[in-house]
């Protein structure tokens, strides 16, 4: 699995490199009234609408996503969903003996779907971006 490997704070995070459509950097979405806190608003990227969600939020972190980082673009059928981050780092390739399953209540709400071994000894959260973006465009 190709995994693009990307940060929130000191965190690394990861996702399946082909979920992913695009990365823009991060630009001042139009806030949304009554969107749950951590929907950002809406952006116009090339005359589509995308609704940005901030994963640092959503992940129930401290601190939102840095004002500088990155936008990921997530294609789920005709709609997009842009996650913010603070910094697009690498892409990766993870074999099935350097993935580990999250259990019940480690998937926040079935957005995570395990741990990655990388070869330094890090960890990297493994995240599932499709239901993430179900949820916000649900």
């Amino acid at each position: 699995m190709r995994v693009l490997l990307f940060a929130l704070g000191d965190q690394v995070y990861g996702c399946d490199i082909a979920t992913v459509r695009e990365i823009i950097p991060q630009r001042r979405p139009t806030r949304l009234p009554g969107a749950p806190e951590f929907v950002c608003g809406l952006i116009n990227l090339r005359g589509t609408i995308v609704t940005v969600i901030d994963l640092a939020r959503r992940l129930e972190r401290s601190a939102g996503a840095k004002a500088d980082g990155s936008y990921i673009m997530i294609e789920l059928g005709t709609k997009l969903v842009g996650i913010a981050v603070d910094d697009v780092m690498d892409v990766r390739s993870l074999t099935e003996h350097e993935i580990e399953a999250a259990t019940a209540d480690q998937t926040r709400g079935g957005v995570v779907r395990g741990m990655g071994r990388l070869g330094d000894e890090r960890m990297v959260v493994l995240l599932d971006v499709i239901t993430l973006a179900r949820q916000v465009l649900l």
